[in-house]
């Protein structure tokens, strides 16, 4: 991702943490916080309870990459802070963008109706 799209230092994590709105499931938890940008930035958590430095290398590029797919498919303006949960670990791509979809669409970031179009092409 492109450094102006990323969420860095503490103050801009914080701020989404402090004042941002939480969504979770069992793979991931997604914070949402509004930036008044017309671009979203992103933020990825992935702690050591996941186990070591390849599985949790593994699991933030999946998320990643699950992010970058979907955000075509997003409305603007928002900082995205998105922590793994440990079952996350375990999970393949798939499961984990289909996680992320559902995250996104019950934080009415991403509709239904968005998501519906695009499994269909």
């Amino acid at each position: 991702m492109r450094k102006e799209l990323r969420l860095r230092g503490r103050k801009q994590f914080a701020n989404a943490f402090q004042r941002g709105r939480l969504w979770g499931n069992q793979l991931l938890v997604l914070r949402l916080f509004p930036n008044g940008l017309d671009y979203n930035r992103y933020g990825f958590i992935v702690s050591k309870r996941l186990g070591k430095a390849v599985v949790r290398n593994r699991v933030r590029r999946r998320i990643r990459e699950s992010a970058r797919t979907l955000s075509t498919l997003m409305n603007r303006g928002w900082d995205i802070i998105i922590s793994a949960r440990p079952p996350a670990a375990l999970a393949n791509y798939r499961e984990l963008r289909r996680a992320l979809a559902n995250l996104l669409a019950r934080a009415s970031v991403l509709s239904a109706n968005q998501l519906e179009g695009e499994r269909e092409s």
